[in-house]
């Protein structure tokens, strides 16, 4: 498991192949259908080359994605946390109006940016606090994709203030809780999905502008 470069390889293919399907009308709907196989094998690859799967990172690894379902789950129930919104088809099965999908998302963003801001030197609180700002910046990069590619919707023009307010407040909680367990934050595949991720939405939301 010591040789993360193929896999690195691999996951930059499927991710410049998923711009490129995502980006032509005529191969959008298979791309959006295999969204939610693409997000389980990059959450399979991640946790593959974790150096450290001791029974910290796996307690981790369930509170991060139930706590990122189920406060989807209240939100779309409610309308009070993140705003008034559903889920669509892309992100697949859905549970309580949710796919679990959304659990997998929330662990793999947090987790790839608390992994890049464990090598800082900084106190636990500013690196909470900046990856959290981070993470709310790539939620707001990300929604207009999302949407376009029918993984949720909004009940109105755009997604609310709200939603970011609680984006930051999520984020927070999690990768606090990342930074205080008890497990090696040593990944290398960590840094690379995150940097794959930025930029399939950051290009992504180019080509959406310029269309």
């Amino acid at each position: 498991m010591s040789n993360h470069r193929g896999y690195v390889y691999l996951l930059a293919s499927m991710y410049l192949a998923g711009l490129i399907g995502l980006s032509i009308e005529s191969t959008r709907p298979l791309f959006q259908a295999l969204t939610p196989f693409h997000l389980l094998t990059s959450f399979g690859i991640l946790v593959l080359f974790q150096k450290d799967k001791s029974p910290a990172f796996v307690i981790f690894l369930f509170i991060c994605v139930f706590t990122g379902y189920f406060i989807e789950v209240a939100g779309v129930k409610t309308g009070l946390i993140f705003g008034r919104y559903e889920y669509l088809t892309t992100l697949g099965l859905k549970i309580l109006e949710v796919p679990p999908m959304i659990g997998i998302n929330w662990f793999l963003l947090v987790f790839c940016v608390g992994t890049v801001l464990e090598k800082w030197p900084q106190h636990v609180w500013i690196k909470t606090t900046v990856g959290s700002l981070a993470l709310t910046l790539f939620d707001f990069v990300a929604e207009p994709v999302a949407i376009s590619q029918s993984m949720w919707t909004w009940f109105g023009a755009a997604p609310p203030l709200q939603n970011y307010i609680a984006w930051f407040f999520v984020a927070f909680f999690l990768l606090y809780l990342f930074f205080r367990s008890g497990f090696r934050k040593e990944n290398p595949v960590a840094p690379w999905l995150l940097v794959f991720q930025a930029v399939f939405f950051g290009v992504l939301s180019m080509v959406m502008r310029l269309s």
